[in-house]
């Protein structure tokens, strides 16, 4: 019982601050019908929430294995040797720690959506940015371009045991080392590549 009391504070508190009706000016509670939060307070929200984790599941936020549970399922599926392999053996397994980050990954895209709903947010299917810096408007381009990036970025986050929330988030309030020094990497990454990818603009 104390366990849950314990994981449950934090969610009390993140209602406190949450709420749909319109924060007042100078108010830290954030509305869910704005269309860009806080993102100080955001990232508090984001770091409360590895409280429950660890103490109901054992488990930080993270994101990356979401994807290497449900290919190793759909692998297992059409071939079902794979599961004698033991990285998806370990990745499919009916625990709290493969299954909450894919329950996390589809809850990003859920929130997304109904974020966007209540807040009557609207963007162009391509920005112009990336317009500018692909050379064309092209969506086809565009799509192309994002999944290969997301697929490169998948498999350096595998390499590195982790990605930006599993390091990032969850490493570094750790005060792991190795999370340190991913997380410096992606940083290196990133500013090497919009230097790179953005030079057009």
């Amino acid at each position: 019982m104390i366990q849950v009391k314990a994981a449950l504070w934090p969610i009390l508190y993140i209602h406190k601050i949450i709420c749909i009706c319109p924060a007042s000016e100078g108010s830290l509670a954030m509305s869910l019908t704005e269309k860009a939060w806080s993102p100080y307070i955001a990232g508090v929200v984001i770091g409360l929430l590895q409280i429950p984790a660890f103490i109901l599941i054992e488990t930080a936020l993270g994101a990356s294995s979401s994807y290497v549970t449900i290919g190793g399922l759909l692998a297992s599926w059409a071939d079902p040797s794979a599961v004698t392999i033991d990285y998806i053996a370990k990745h499919i397994a009916a625990t709290g720690k493969n299954w909450w980050q894919v329950a996390l990954v589809v809850g990003i895209g859920i929130g997304a959506f109904i974020s966007m709903k209540l807040s009557g947010a609207r963007r162009q299917p391509i920005s112009p940015i990336w317009a500018r810096a692909l050379g064309s408007p092209s969506p086809a381009r565009r799509y192309a371009v994002a999944f290969l990036a997301g697929f490169i970025m998948l498999v350096g986050a595998r390499i590195a045991d982790g990605c930006t929330s599993g390091h990032g988030l969850s490493g570094t309030a750790q005060l792991a080392v190795g999370s340190m020094v991913a997380v410096a990497a992606m940083f290196a990454g990133g500013i090497a590549t919009a230097m790179l990818v953005l030079r057009r603009i």
